[in-house]
């Protein structure tokens, strides 16, 4: 049996779990814990709706914290969201804070399942997960770069008249400013992307991909459907031991941190780390990036929890 806990019914939290309805996920129980009860109950009875057309049935309900017990998966969607004009660090202190609260009550619980975060800054609250409820960190994991990898697959595809399934590509680093994307190792079909578009062509797509959300918070608000699709695609990883190649946020000890690179995901979380070669200039990037997030984990003293 299949059990899925969801922290947090905002507009992340909600399309994943609509992404679980309608996908007919293999998901036997799924619970809904949010801050404000009425509106998690209200949740439960509009995707409790959504079943009767959804391609299989599941248990849906309105938890707390003592239902982490014997969940596969519990994700952490929880915290303030991203205001325009605010960067994902903007929301680090405040975020932290929420963490602490929230892992301290699932740490009362016997839940031994995989944590899988979705809340910004992403990297650094997943450290901040990792570090507050004492697990391996093969088994705590962040959405990371693969809803930024999903904006690159989109728009290489677009320019390429090529269905972004076909695209090979990732971006690494931080979910957030100083991330990039590896354009050495991004090919479809066998051939180097890099080698149909020029210098200026990558660049215009690299920052595109790199303020897409930006742009998406301007114009609606928030992000939600990508984010709730990529939850979609790790929870598969996970629940069916899928062995999944993922830019997910995943933890590398030589530098106490985390930040995104591909990984194989399976049933326990993080199964492998993947060696992925980089340009001198792509390395650079990379370690501008690790920096960035070890900063943040100092600013906020994670290193001693």
């Amino acid at each position: 049996m299949n059990k899925i806990v969801i922290v947090g019914c905002g507009n992340v939290g909600m399309a994943y779990a609509y992404s679980l309805v309608v996908s007919g996920a293999a998901v036997d129980e799924l619970v809904l814990i949010d801050i404000n009860k009425q509106k998690a109950e209200g949740e439960v009875l509009d995707l409790y709706h959504a079943l009767t057309y959804a391609p299989k049935t599941m248990k849906i309900k309105c938890g707390e914290y003592s239902n982490c017990k014997g969940a596969d998966i519990v994700c952490i969607c929880a915290g303030v969201g991203q205001k325009v004009g605010e960067t994902r660090r903007d929301l680090l202190s405040r975020n932290v804070n929420v963490f602490k609260s929230i892992i301290t009550e699932i740490n009362k619980t016997k839940f031994a399942g995989v944590y899988l975060i979705a809340t910004n800054p992403l990297d650094v609250l997943t450290y901040a997960t990792m570090k507050l409820s004492g697990f391996k960190p093969s088994k705590v994991l962040g959405t990371g770069t693969t809803l930024d990898t999903a904006r690159l697959k989109y728009h290489i595809g677009k320019k390429l008249k090529v269905s972004p399934k076909e695209i090979h590509a990732y971006v690494l680093g931080e979910h957030g400013d100083s991330e990039f994307v590896a354009w050495g190792n991004a090919t479809f079909g066998g051939n180097l992307c890099a080698d149909y578009f020029s210098k200026k062509e990558m660049e215009i797509i690299s920052n595109d991909v790199r303020t897409s959300a930006y742009d998406i918070i301007n114009k609606k608000g928030n992000t939600s459907y990508g984010i709730g699709m990529c939850l979609l695609k790790i929870t598969n990883a996970i629940i069916h031991n899928q062995k999944t190649v993922l830019t997910v946020s995943s933890y590398d000890a030589k530098n106490d941190c985390y930040f995104s690179k591909p990984v194989i995901v399976g049933k326990s979380g993080v199964v492998k780390e993947l060696y992925i070669k980089l340009n001198d200039s792509e390395s650079k990037k990379l370690e501008n990036s690790i920096n960035s997030i070890k900063n943040d984990i100092k600013n906020v003293g994670l290193n001693n929890c």
